[in-house]
């Protein structure tokens, strides 16, 4: 879940600067994510391990009836691919922030290899920042 609406605009910013990955269920959308090279304006690079290329995973939802069915788990592994083959070159790590609060996603994250690296209280929301180093590929 997100605090706030997504605007076309603010999905649009993200189709031209990033990628926006769907997960669907026959004709009907039940998850999505974001992948970016630009730093979103919540997140404070100096909690983060020092890579080349970091990708900042945001805008992560999905939707209630097809939660703990594995398609958190399929977004994120196919953010793994799309991070190790990002054009222009390969990102070494995935980082995001989820809210510190009942509704967050922290557990999930940390079940799917991500490591927390710090916490802030962000104009009065408590978030966890989480990054996902990934390995060199074996091309």
């Amino acid at each position: 879940l997100w605090s706030s609406t997504t605007t076309t605009n603010a999905v649009m910013l993200a189709m031209k600067h990033g990628r926006v990955i769907i997960a669907t269920h026959g004709p009907v959308i039940v998850g999505t994510l974001t992948l970016s090279k630009r730093k979103p304006w919540a997140i404070d690079k100096s909690y983060f391990t020092r890579v080349k290329t970091p990708i900042y995973l945001t805008n992560m939802a999905i939707t209630p009836h097809a939660q703990s069915q594995g398609v958190g788990r399929a977004l994120l592994a196919d953010a793994d691919v799309r991070t190790r083959t990002w054009p222009g070159g390969a990102g070494q790590a995935i980082r995001l922030d989820a809210f510190d609060a009942d509704a967050g996603a922290g557990g999930f994250y940390e079940r799917c290899g991500y490591r927390e690296r710090g916490r802030i209280v962000f104009k009065s929301a408590p978030l966890i920042y989480f990054e996902r180093l990934l390995p060199p590929s074996a091309d």
